[in-house]
Formats: C-alpha cells, structure tokens, sequence
C-alpha cells in the first residue's frame, strides 16, 4: 500500500511540473483553449435548453391539440345541418361566416394563456421539486440561459404553437364546410367569396404578439415564484397581488393597485386595435379588418414599455435565484 501511495504521489508531482512549466513551442491552434469557445457555440445552449422544455412539458402542444380536436368535432356536428347562406343578410353574411372561426380563435388564445401560465408556475419549481436541479446545475449552461429559455416558452414558442394549431384547425374547418356546401349543391362560392380566411389569420397571429408582449410581466413575476416559493407556488403567485389590492381597499378606501391589473390584464384591445371604425360602430371581435389594427400605437405605448421593464426586473431576480437555490 505504501508502495502504491508512493507511485501515485510521483505521477501527481510529474503531472504538476509538466503543468507549470512554460512551453516554447507555439500553440496549435487545436489546442483545448482555442476550439472550447468554438465547440461551446456550436452546442447552441439556448437552443437545446429550449427543446428541452419542450421534451418534459408535453403539455405545451398535447392541450392545444385536444381543445382543437374538441372545437372540430363539435364543428362537424354542426355541419350536419350547414347554415343556409341564402337566409342571411347579405351585408351581415361575412360576419356570420366568420363568427365559428373567431371562436375558435379566442378559445385557443385563451388557452395558451392559461398553458404559459401554469408552466410559468412550475418551471423553475418543477426542478427543484424533483432535485433534477442537481443535474441541470452540473451542464454548462448559465443560469440566464435557463431562464430566457423558460420564459421564452409562453412568450415566443407557445404563440406560435397556438398559432399553427389555429390555421391548421381553421384550414380542415374552411374544407370541410366547402365540401358540405359543394354535396348539397348551396353557394360554396359565397363562402370562398365572403370568408377572408388569409385577414383572420394576419389578425390572429398580430393579436398573440399583443398578448405575448402585453403579459410578459404576469409570465415573469410567475416565473420568479416558480423559483422562490418552496410548495403552493399558484397561491404564492396569486395572493401577494390580491393581498396588496384588499390592503390598499382597506386602508385607504382606494382601488389603484386593482385597476391597473385589470388594465393589464384588458389594457392590451385599446391599445393594439381601433375597437371602432370610421362610422363609429364598436367592431365584432369575431372579426376584426386589417385596417382597425393599430400597431403604432401599441409599440409607442408607454405601458407596453413600462410592463417590460418590470418584466426585465422580475427575470434578473429569477436568475439570481436559481442561481442559490437548492432542491426542495
């Protein structure tokens, strides 16, 4: 034993002076140092990290998927007796047309809100739930990587999910209803006249860009729970706000806090769309014209910017967070 502990402290002193001692030769260009920064960029960390998320949080596409599929078969029921189009007046036609595919817009927008929401929760309380931290914190990839992926899920990935989801279920609807139409010999031509399928999803991918950008600090501060809260991070996430609004009702008979979630929650139609038109009719949010769309005005809006902000404020706090936690 002796013998072997006098070998191996031979072999670490030889290792330390071919270490320590300078080379005159130049370095080769395939050295470790030279091609580390190269094989780290080319490892594309964002990237995987954001497949990632995708791979354990199957939900992302599984629950869209399954609301589309129950608007669809609802929507064929419903064509076993298609709408006479003859019936209806002619300047209300569009409208009426379009009115089932506007439902199924808002139905799927309203459940990509509700899916960025719950995985902000669990996002970073997830991992530390399942002590797969241990695992995630050993990669070599940054705590700021991690977050920006996580949160680039219900702001960036999770928009354009919903909104191929979207074009694919309006596309099998709009077919459907055209050979119902052509099978009983009715105006299939009025429908593909009357039906401005292409505007609505021009509309739909604009209001899910609205959204997105709207709601970045409701993700974020959810997301900063997610790493802080050690169980119960849907009521940590939710009781703080609804606690500061009660407090400031009670205290100074005043409801400042709680109108300005609500303009944050609602904020977002009067600033992105022209809610009337030239006449100054209120529009039919199941079909809103390309020329009430009003994105100027939304990027020059200052809430839009301020909410930013605040969101920017949140994921620094989130990423200096994950960087000391440890597993529950």
């Amino acid at each position: 034993m002796s013998g072997q502990r006098s070998g191996r402290a031979g072999v670490h002193r030889r290792i330390g002076r071919n270490m320590t001692t300078p080379s005159n030769s130049i370095a080769s260009p395939l050295a470790p140092q030279a091609i580390a920064p190269a094989a780290l960029s080319e490892t594309r960390p964002f990237y995987w990290s954001v497949r990632r998320e995708l791979w354990e949080n199957r939900s992302l596409y599984i629950a869209p998927l399954a609301v589309a599929a129950v608007y669809m078969i609802g929507f064929v029921i419903s064509e076993v007796a298609p709408l006479e189009l003859a019936t209806v007046d002619p300047g209300n036609q569009r409208l009426t047309l379009a009115m089932p595919y506007g439902h199924a817009e808002w139905l799927l927008l309203v459940t990509g809100v509700l899916i960025g929401t719950f995985y902000s929760l669990d996002a970073l309380h997830g991992e530390r739930r399942d002590r797969s931290i241990l695992f995630w914190k050993s990669l070599p990839v940054s705590d700021l990587t991690t977050v920006l992926s996580k949160v680039s899920i219900p702001l960036v990935v999770l928009p354009l999910l919903i909104f191929a989801i979207t074009v694919t279920l309006e596309i099998l609807m709009w077919l459907l209803s055209m050979a119902v139409l052509v099978m009983r010999g009715a105006g299939a031509a009025t429908l593909w006249a009357r039906l401005p399928l292409f505007q609505m999803e021009l509309v739909n991918l604009y209001g899910l860009a609205v959204i997105a950008l709207w709601y970045a600090p409701f993700y974020s501060w959810f997301l900063l729970v997610s790493g802080w809260a050690r169980r119960a991070a849907f009521l940590w996430g939710v009781l703080p706000p609804l606690a500061i609004g009660v407090f400031e009702y009670i205290a100074f008979h005043t409801s400042y806090f709680g109108l300005l979630l609500k303009q944050r929650a609602l904020g977002f139609a009067a600033r992105a769309f022209d809610l009337k038109d030239k006449a100054g009719v209120p529009v039919d949010p199941h079909f809103i014209p390309l020329t009430q769309l009003a994105p100027g005005r939304f990027l020059s809006s200052p809430g839009l910017w301020i909410g930013l902000i605040v969101a920017a404020i949140f994921l620094v706090a989130a990423v200096r967070l994950r960087r000391y936690q440890a597993p529950i």
